[in-house]
C-alpha cells in the first residue's frame, strides 16, 4: 500500500483534542475518535472531501492504558493490531486526524496467554468492524 495521503502520528495536543470530542464508532472495547483537518470540533454536517489524494492527509494515534492491558506484551499486541487496521483502512476514511482508544479490558479467562491467537484474532476482527463503521459515519 502507498503512504500517499496517509500522514504519521499524532501530535500530543491533538490527543486531548480528539479525545475531549464524543467517539464516531465504538465496538465493545474500543472507541475511535475523528478531528476533521484543520482542527475544528465541530461534529454537525459533512466535512467535504478534497478533489485530489495529494490535499487529504490523515494521522493516526493509539491510547492503549495499561489499566486495561495489565501486560506490556498484551498492549504491544493491540496496538501491532491497531497499526495494521490502520494501514488497511487509512484510505476508506475521512481526511484528518483519528485516534484509536482502548475502552475497556479484555476477559483473560477466554485467552490462554496475553498474546493468544485467538486474542489476535480478536483484536484483528473488532479492529476490522470499527474502521469499517466508521468509513460510513458521516456526521
Amino acid at each position: 500500500m502507498s503512504r500517499q495521503g496517509v500522514g504519521c502520528g499524532l501530535a500530543s495536543a491533538d490527543f486531548e483534542r480528539a479525545l475531549s470530542v464524543r467517539p464516531c464508532a465504538r465496538t465493545q472495547h474500543f472507541a475511535l475518535h475523528y478531528l476533521p483537518p484543520g482542527g475544528e470540533l465541530s461534529t454537525a454536517g459533512d466535512v467535504p472531501s478534497p478533489s485530489n489524494v495529494d490535499d487529504c492527509t490523515r494521522s493516526f494515534g493509539l491510547v492503549v492504558p495499561k489499566r486495561h492491558a495489565r501486560r506490556a506484551v498484551t498492549r504491544s499486541l493491540i496496538k501491532r493490531q491497531g497499526r495494521s487496521g490502520w494501514s488497511r483502512h487509512a484510505l476508506e476514511l475521512r481526511c484528518g486526524s483519528w485516534l484509536l482508544r482502548l475502552r475497556c479490558a479484555f476477559a483473560t479467562a477466554h485467552f490462554r496467554s496475553a498474546v493468544s491467537g485467538a486474542l489476535r484474532l480478536d483484536v484483528g476482527a473488532e479492529l476490522d468492524a470499527l474502521f469499517k463503521a466508521a468509513s460510513g459515519v458521516r456526521s
